[in-house]
């Protein structure tokens, strides 16, 4: 049987990447390959085979005390050394053709890719976010958009103190850049994916020169998504509360340039600005409520029921799956125009984009739709079509394959079709005796 190992640092659904993780995970072992997982131990971990395999859990947010724990820490958070004994022992075990990696660094650390690429397996790297030409990943500094480091420049990243406003930590972050760009643990990757044609083309200009990226956006089980095409009059937003989701331009717009809140906004989610939002805008007679965080068929209702879903992002979204799970809903998006955003939103037609952080805008866009049903209706339709006509979790899946058989040249089809004929011969010789 054909083997494919599958490595993200978390094994349990943390994000949007550990989705997009687990859905091809379970396409691949529904395929009947053999599936090979590589991550970090967590007490909320799936379960899995390869277990004892994982490296040991490592939480970086910790307090850490003392001068030699931090050092270690530093040290492991560039090269995780049990990351790389324990990925040589999985390879010399399972033999696998080929490494599909997704979220990695930090915690299972890119130190990994070139062990795989010296043992004859062939590596494929999604990228989730901007970390290849962004030390801090997200292209922000203090809050405000940046491409400064430009897949080079990872000085400024100390320099400007992007992560969290300390020097430690975005000095920490400069150096592990520096040190896989040295180390060129990138350059043994084969192909890179990218969700989105933006994210394809950041990278490839400032750091992937010369490499292949295939843009593949991701996918959603469509069956999951099924609309009843409600519409219980009420705005939506669902996702983290923290400032480069725009969550505070939302709440401008909606307090103060809506003509009327009659249409009331529902927040879902949580994160660092979760307390302060609540103190400034709930039980103010504002019609805002905070529902917390929701999972599951739980959120599905909350969005079925929506009239429109906001996503007022403020930095540069890759391929979101917010407007993957809308849109599978039949819901029509008002988004910031920035980011691969406007290349899942139809300005006009299955949506409205606005321009990033202007609130008057935004708030223009969800009064013509919350005063209007019949375009919101007909919006909705749109993008359900949208959904099943490019993001399908079946289309993805099916060029996901493909590009598996094109990096390994066409191997690991022949091979899944000789595995085939085995199983229907050993069949049918079990019948015949």
């Amino acid at each position: 049987m054909s083997s494919v190992l599958l490595a993200n640092k978390f094994f349990y659904l943390n994000g949007g990447s550990e989705t997009v993780f687990f859905q091809e995970r379970e396409f691949l072992k529904g395929q009947g390959l053999k599936v090979i997982d590589f991550s970090m131990q967590h007490p909320n971990n799936f379960d899995s085979d390869y277990a004892e395999f994982f490296v040991a859990n490592v939480d970086y947010s910790a307090a850490h005390k003392g001068f030699g724990q931090r050092i270690k820490m530093a040290k492991d958070f560039i090269s995780n050394p049990e990351a790389v004994r324990k990925i040589q022992a999985l390879i010399t075990q399972e033999r696998p053709v080929l490494a599909h990696l997704h979220n990695i660094y930090h915690q299972l650390t890119p130190s990994i890719i070139p062990i795989l690429r010296d043992r004859g397996v062939k590596v494929i790297l999604t990228l989730h976010d901007y970390k290849l030409i962004c030390p801090s990943y997200a292209m922000l500094n203090n809050g405000a958009i940046c491409s400064q480091c430009q897949g080079r420049h990872f000085w400024k990243a100390a320099k400007n103190r992007c992560l969290d406003g300390s020097l430690f930590k975005s000095l920490l972050l400069s150096c592990e850049a520096y040190w896989h760009l040295w180390a060129k643990s990138y350059e043994a990757v084969d192909v890179f994916i990218s969700p989105s044609r933006f994210l394809a083309d950041m990278v490839s200009q400032s750091r992937l020169k010369g490499k292949r990226v295939f843009i593949l956006p991701n996918g959603i089980d469509l069956q999951r998504y099924l609309p009843s095409g409600k519409d219980e009059g009420y705005i939506l937003y669902f996702g983290r509360l923290s400032k480069e989701k725009g969550i505070e331009t939302l709440l401008k717009a909606y307090t103060q340039y809506l003509s009327t809140s009659s249409f009331p906004l529902r927040i879902i989610g949580t994160g660092p600005l979760e307390n302060v939002l609540r103190a400034k805008y709930q039980n103010t007679g504002q019609n805002v409520e905070f529902c917390g965080y929701k999972f599951g068929e739980e959120l599905r209702k909350y969005i079925d029921a929506a009239s429109l879903v906001v996503v007022p992002s403020e930095w540069n979204e890759n391929c979101s799956m917010v407007v993957l799970e809308s849109m599978a809903m039949g819901k029509p998006i008002i988004a910031s125009r920035i980011g691969g955003l406007p290349e899942q939103i139809e300005d006009g037609e299955t949506g409205h984009l606005f321009e990033m952080g202007n609130a008057e805008d935004l708030a223009a866009k969800m009064e013509e739709l919350m005063r209007r049903p019949f375009l919101r209706r007909q919006m909705g339709q749109k993008a359900r079509e949208k959904a099943e006509r490019e993001y399908s979790l079946e289309r993805h899946c099916l060029a996901l394959l493909k590009i598996y058989d094109e990096v390994l040249e066409g191997n690991l089809i022949t091979t899944r079709r000789q595995d085939e004929k085995k199983s229907t011969a050993n069949k049918r010789a079990d019948f015949a005796r």
